[in-house]
């Protein structure tokens, strides 16, 4: 571990990653404060070992008074909308919730003095890719709004950072999934798009059925393919990923997040079916705006810059830790 003194700042830290980075640091023996205007995460959610400041991203007063009065020396930012296609349907919510609002963030981290930024980002800034898997160094054309917020952060970060004595480290995000597998954390969000957690639910008996949508990719099997990364695992490279950043305070990254190999929709809910040992009921529609065939990691960047290898990289895993963590919800009446 990197010599580091001084707390974190996990925005978003009431939510479904962010809670999981709060929890993996923790469990590093960092100290952590985490900033959330609780508007999609839940109180209950922040690990009491950290401190919670109900406040958004965009306030500059109250996360300037955070990050001094804290002694913040690094910045984990999950703040922000995540739904691909509310981000095509109203994407001035989507600039000013990820670009608009991570704009003041920085200038926040630049005014205070905080050396350190790490940025959730997306495999959405690469838009229908090339080639699969994709590499950090490809064309980035994306095709949603979603992607086009985090890629312009993307390039804010990049600017101040040349400008600036800050360096930081944009995580490209695959496809998350699963929960914490002490049953500590989760995926919580009522209406969540993820389809682990829609397959969860309905496994579970909270819906009636999960949604395919697209049929006819240009896949094996016609539906969409993505790289699943268990979120704990993710969780783990944002810790690794702030030692780099620490032991290499001049050098800046962005590292694609994945494990380098995709499931389809329907081989995702043949897992569910094979784990609980029943069917999960699917109706089949047309495909989303904003979705493309494919999308993979090639990992060996994160692999090579960062101490990290997964340690839940099966997909029967992750969807009994998702599973688990549905059926703790039903038990805590939420």
């Amino acid at each position: 571990m990197a010599d580091f003194s001084g707390k974190v700042m996990v925005t978003g830290g009431a939510g479904y990653i962010g809670s999981h980075a709060v929890l993996a640091l923790l469990d590093a023996g960092r100290e952590v404060v985490v900033l959330d205007n609780l508007v999609t995460g839940f109180d209950w959610a922040v690990d009491p070992r950290a401190a919670l400041v109900v406040a958004d991203v965009a306030d500059d007063d109250a996360v300037r008074a955070a990050l001094q009065g804290h002694g913040v020396r690094a910045i984990m930012h999950f703040a922000g909308s995540v739904v691909v296609p509310e981000s095509v349907s109203d994407p001035l919510k989507y600039y000013r919730n990820n670009t608009a609002a991570s704009r003041a963030l920085i200038e926040s981290a630049v005014a205070c003095g905080v050396p350190h930024f790490i940025f959730s980002s997306t495999a959405a800034t690469y838009g229908t890719p090339d080639r699969v898997p994709v590499r950090e160094t490809d064309p980035t054309v994306p095709i949603n709004p979603y992607g086009t917020s985090k890629l312009m952060t993307e390039a804010m970060l990049r600017d101040v950072a040349a400008a600036h004595p800050l360096n930081y480290c944009a995580l490209r995000y695959f496809n998350v999934a699963g929960a914490d597998p002490e049953g500590r954390a989760g995926q919580s969000t009522a209406g969540a798009t993820h389809l682990l957690k829609i397959a969860a639910e309905a496994a579970t008996g909270k819906r009636a059925s999960v949604g395919v949508f697209g049929t006819d990719f240009p896949t094996r099997d016609g539906t969409g393919v993505r790289d699943y990364i268990h979120v704990s695992d993710l969780a783990a490279a944002h810790v690794a990923a702030l030692d780099l950043l620490v032991a290499e305070p001049t050098r800046s990254h962005t590292l694609n997040c994945g494990y380098g190999r995709g499931f389809s929709v329907l081989e995702v809910l043949d897992a569910v079916d094979r784990v609980t040992n029943m069917r999960v009921d699917r109706k089949l529609e047309g495909r989303r705006p904003g979705d493309p065939a494919e999308l993979v990691a090639d990992n060996s960047a994160i692999l090579n810059a960062i101490d990290w290898r997964p340690q839940r990289d099966d997909l029967d895993t992750i969807v009994n830790d998702a599973l688990a963590w549905e059926r703790k919800l039903a038990e805590m009446g939420r």
